[in-house]
Formats: structure tokens, sequence, C-alpha cells
């Protein structure tokens, strides 16, 4: 059995560009990989970061979804903690209404920024009132579920589409699984943020046993014509493990991010350590070949591709090559 390949892009700015410049190649991005044969494309969230320009992904997947006919479109993912439940529902509602059968509505758990920026994404909000993470996910499940009209003084989260978004939650741990599971969403283990074996391995056993939906797999993938010049991008990749003495631990992709990560939490720091990142690197065939390995041993049925590069050229010409690898591959079956 075969496996699928997909996208997740971050609109990263590359030096001596704007933020426009980083969303024109987001969209050539996604139009080529509809024509390169990736199954999904997706938008990731991240707050006040000078280098991504990816904030509100439901904004950005509107615009892909209308300049683009077949690639699925989605977030990967809104971070709603955030965010009302309802409106979120709403938002994604009237994205499946302007893209019917298309649209992917992804969850993540993480804040998608440093703790100024979560202060001020929720000011005002009560988190008593809130509720926990897993109430807030049961509640948009609920919003969304809810697709006959209101009666009067009814509440729906309108426009109610044909067919409703795809739901995904994005995490690393036995409890996302769990709470996927338990929603009948769709689960992404995000390896390319948690590289952990071990790890992976009991959260997709269990996911396996308790949910009849795919095996995802997000991983972060650097392809090059040579292995030299793949190490040599992969060496601009920076992963720093932040500890504090609170006992928070975070990671972050710079030593200035973690050191500010601290700042603002308030707590001091107990270490920071550059790690060594969770990466598949080298040629269209060594690259493949990782893939095939993990889809044999683990079962997975579409891996979504991080390619953790700032400068263009090289992250489109890495995905091209990543595609047609896979797609000589499936003619060879």
């Amino acid at each position: 059995m075969s496996y699928r390949i997909s996208i997740l892009d971050k609109s990263p700015i590359a030096n001596g560009e704007s933020a426009t410049d980083a969303l024109a190649r987001t969209l050539h991005l996604a139009q080529r990989a509809e024509e390169w044969g990736y199954h999904r494309f997706w938008i990731a969230e991240h707050h006040n970061t000078a280098q991504l320009a990816s904030p509100s992904p439901e904004v950005v997947i509107a615009w892909l979804a209308g300049q683009t006919k077949r690639i699925r479109i989605g977030s990967g993912g809104v971070m709603l903690q955030h965010y009302s439940p309802y409106k979120v529902a709403e938002n994604f509602n009237l994205l499946a209404s302007l893209a019917p059968g298309r649209v992917d509505l992804g969850v993540g758990k993480a804040p998608g920024g440093l703790p100024r920026s979560t202060q001020v994404l929720q000011l005002g909000s009560s988190p008593e009132a809130k509720g926990t993470f897993d109430d807030q996910l049961a509640q948009l499940d609920n919003w969304l579920s809810l697709t006959d009209p209101a009666e009067e003084d009814g509440v729906r989260a309108t426009p109610l589409p044909a067919q409703r978004p795809e739901g995904f939650l994005l995490g690393a741990s036995l409890q996302s699984a769990r709470l996927a599971a338990s929603l009948d969403w769709n689960f992404v283990f995000a390896a390319h943020l948690n590289g952990d074996k071990a790890l992976l391995h009991e959260v997709l056993s269990y996911w396996r046993a308790n949910s009849r939906r795919d095996v995802l797999v997000a991983v972060q993938a650097i392809v090059a014509q040579d292995a030299a010049e793949a190490e040599r991008l992969a060496q601009q990749v920076e992963v720093w493990g932040v500890e504090l003495e609170n006992g928070q631990r975070v990671s972050v992709a710079s030593e200035e991010q973690g050191r500010s990560f601290a700042r603002q939490s308030g707590s001091p720091l107990r270490s920071l350590v550059r790690r060594e990142p969770s990466l598949l690197k080298g040629t269209p065939e060594t690259v493949r070949e990782g893939l095939e390995a993990l889809h044999q041993i683990y079962g997975i049925n579409e891996f979504i591709i991080d390619t953790p590069l700032a400068e263009g050229p090289a992250r489109i010409a890495s995905l091209r090559l990543l595609a047609e690898a896979h797609a000589a591959t499936e003619v060879a079956l």
C-alpha cells in the first residue's frame, strides 16, 4: 500500500524580502503542489514572528482556495486556545462553503508564539469560562455538527456547508490521540516537533487500535540534488530546547527566541540547549527511502511535509524533487 504526501507551509520571509514576497511564494507553491500531486496544502499559525507571515491561516486559506482547483487547503493548525470555538466554526463553515469538499480544519494545542503575544491574544478572556482545551475542541466539534437550520432563537455556525470541513487534531502525545479518537477526528502526530521514536510507536499503536481513521505524521524534510547541498541547507535549521525554573519546557527556533521566552514568562532559564533537529535530508531517493521506511514500520498513510527553509528557491526545489521521487515510485507500483 502506498502513502500520500502533503505540505505544511509557514510563509517564511527570507532576508531582504517582505511579507508580500513570502505570501506570493506561498500561492505559487500551492499551485505547483497541486500540479505535482500533493494531497493537501496547510497553512501554519505563528504570532509576533518577523520571520513568518502566517498569523491567520483562515485568511490565506480563502485566498489559496480561490486560486487552486483540486488540492485540499487547510490549517496546520488554528491555535484554538486563543479563540471562540463558535467563531472558528463560523470561519471554517464559510470556507467550506466557498470551496466545497476541499477544506481542512487542523487545530493545535500550542500557543504559536511567545508568552506576550499569547497574553495579548487572550486579553479579556476568562480561563474559567473558556475551559480546558479538551472542552474547547468538544465545543468546536459540536458547532460543526449542528447542520440543521436553527429554530427561532437557536444558534448555528452559519453558513451551513453541504459538507463540513474535515477536522484534524495536531499533537505529539497519547493524550492528544485519545482526544481525537473520542471525537472521531483525524489525528496528526507532530514528528517534525518531537522525533521520539518510542513515543511515535506508542501513540500510533494506540491510534490504530482506537480509530478507524488514517495514520498521519508530520515530518521535516530537506531534499536537494546532491547530499552535500542538502547538508548545507540542513545546517540552517535550528532547534533549541528551553527549560525554565518553573518546570516549563518548550522548543524554539533560535537561541534569541529561547531567551525571549524566558524573559516573557517571568521565570529564569534552567537550560537552553541546541538540539539536533528531527529531519530527513539528502537526495530525492534518500528522503523517499526514509519516508518509505517510516511507512513500512508504522503503517503511515500520509506524510505532512514541513520544509524548514527560508530560501524560497531551495524550498520550492526541495518539495518538487520529493514529489517527483514519490510520483516515480507510484508509477513503478
